[in-house]
Parts: structure tokens; sequence; C-alpha cells
């Protein structure tokens, strides 16, 4: 890496760090005195009961800071003739800015409601299924993705042609709602990206892609501000505002680079998450009632074997690093 670019990804990392950090510390007097306090699932660990009305939210706080230095970076990007380098990096802005409108939308009923339940699963799916659309769809107008994706360990392409359509809204909508389910303990969803930011950052440098450095170094810098606040025990949690902002993020990283499967490799954990989910679910229709897991997402399960949730944090982001190194090594 040239040192001029080494200076610009760190100016960057430091702006949305500290960016970050000054927009939780205005907002978070300002959820609680609006009482913006998150409602608790009744049927979830009982000992969850005593977060209920942690202000929610939060996620605002480092969309408004990302969203605030790439106004910056792009100014910049303009300024020096590069205006083709802003298409890609555009379009995955505005997936994540989508997914997190989605997400305050489904928090702002839940706080009005006063209840833990916002939008209906199928109205949240049917909004996600409609902003990857869009993204998928200008992407492709704009020409800045095919229908061909980098198998990682073989480093070579595969040439889905038309089924890349469906299976790549699959993929994000799979993505941005995994993301959503990990987000259930304190500094868990925002610890984990903190991680998958950090190696996205060393997997953009091996491979000279700029837009895993890119985001690779906003998603660092702003989930490590936020997590000065919601690491355990949390004063301000990201709520859907700021899961779904982070999984449109990164799913459309994963699209834009061509590296969805490389992606959901390093994002393993989340992966693990959804798909406890849907074991769940399956195995209590098939088994007449019986449960695979204590509870679901796989997180609550640990939970109820005993473990604290500093150690399921540790385990979990201990897991996408190395989930992420084996990625790194498949090129």
């Amino acid at each position: 890496m040239k040192t001029e670019e080494l200076l610009i990804y760190s100016v960057l990392l430091v702006a949305v760090l500290l960016a970050t950090v000054i927009f939780v510390a205005i907002l978070l007097p300002l959820l609680r005195r609006l009482r913006a306090g998150q409602p608790i699932l009744k049927i979830g660990p009982v000992w969850h009961m005593a977060k209920e009305g942690t202000p929610t939210m939060g996620g605002l706080a480092f969309m408004s800071a990302f969203l605030l230095v790439f106004v910056g970076y792009a100014a910049v990007v303009l300024w020096q003739g590069r205006q083709k380098t802003l298409s890609p990096l555009l379009l995955v802005v505005l997936l994540a800015s989508l997914c997190g409108f989605i997400g305050f939308w489904d928090d702002y009923l839940k706080l009005t409601k006063k209840q833990n339940e916002g939008l209906a699963a199928a109205q949240k799916f049917f909004l996600q299924l409609l902003a990857s659309s869009v993204f998928l769809f200008l992407a492709r107008y704009l020409e800045v993705i095919n229908t061909a994706i980098h198998i990682p360990f073989w480093d070579r392409e595969l040439e889905l042609g038309f089924f890349y359509y469906p299976l790549a809204l699959i993929f994000l909508t799979g993505f941005v709602n995994a993301l959503n389910l990990t987000d259930g303990l304190d500094g868990l969803l925002s610890g984990n990206v903190a991680v998958l930011g950090g190696f996205f950052v060393l997997y953009g440098a091996l491979t000279r892609m700029s837009v895993f450095l890119f985001f690779g170094v906003l998603l660092l810098g702003m989930t490590v501000g936020f997590l000065l606040f919601n690491h355990h025990p949390a004063k301000i949690f990201m709520g859907d505002t700021g899961s779904l902002f982070l999984g449109g993020l990164v799913g459309g990283v994963g699209l834009i680079s061509a590296r969805p499967l490389t992606v959901l490799g390093m994002g393993g954990v989340f992966v693990i998450e959804a798909v406890s989910v849907i074991l769940q679910v399956l195995y209590f229709k098939f088994s007449d009632g019986k449960r695979l897991f204590l509870m679901a997402p796989l997180h609550h399960h640990f939970e109820k074997k005993g473990l604290k949730e500093n150690a399921i944090v540790g385990i979990f982001s201990a897991a996408t690093a190395l989930f992420s190194c084996l990625m790194l090594l498949g090129g």
C-alpha cells in the first residue's frame, strides 16, 4: 500500500471512529429524554428483563457518522475528477441506507407500540427484497456487476447467468437478517463486525481490492466507536436500525466485489446464528414441540448453558477471526 493510500485510510478510520463517539454521546441523552427504551421479549432469558428501557436506535449514530465521512470522501474524489470510482461505493451505501431505514421504521413502531414487535416479518422481508432489487437493478444498469462470482480456494470465476439474480437476492436478504439475529447480546454484533471489518482491510490490502479496504476501514472505525458504549453492560443498543444497516453494508460489499462466497465465509458466525433459528423452527415442527437448542439463536443457547455475555462475545469474535483467516488463505 502506498503512503498516500495509507494516510487516506488512516484519516477515514479516525474520522468515522471519532464521529461515531460524538454522535452517540449526543444521541444517548436525547433518547433517554424521549424514553426511547428497548422493549424486551417476554419469551427471552429472564435476566434480559433488566435491560428493558436501555436506549435503542443507537445505529442512527454510526449511520450518521458513516454517511458524514462518506460524503466528505466523495467530495474529495469528485474534486480530484475520479467520479467513476464512486459508482460501486455509492450503490453499497444506498443499499445499506435503505436497509437502515427499514430498521429505523421497525424500531420506531416498536417504541410507539411499547412492545418488541414492529413491522410484521412479511413486511420486513418484502421491503428488504425491494431494497435488494433496487441495488441489483442499478448495479447491473451501471455495469458495476456481472453474473459471475469468484470461487475461493479455486481462483476461478463461476458464471451463473440468469440464476445470479435470485441467488443474489437470497444472499442479500439472508445476510441482512443473519446480522439482525446476531444482535442479541451486549457487544455481540458490533464486536463481530469490528473483527470482520479488520479482516476486510487485510483482505483488501492483500488482493488490492479497494472496495474491501474502504468499507473495511469504515466498518472497523464505526463499530469500535459504538462498542465503547455497547459493550456489557450496554448503555445503548443499535436496534434494527443499526443491524440492518450493517447487514446491507456487508452484503453489498460481497456482491459489488463479486466475492459473496468470501464474505459469506468470513461471516460464518452470522450464518450459523441464522441456521440455528431455522433448525430450531423445523425441529420444533417435526418433533411435536421438542427443541434442538435450549433457545435460538445460538448465542441464547450458550446463555442458557451458563456462559456469561462477555464470554460468548469473545468466543464468537474469535470464531469470526478464524473464519476470516481461512478465507484469507482462500484468496
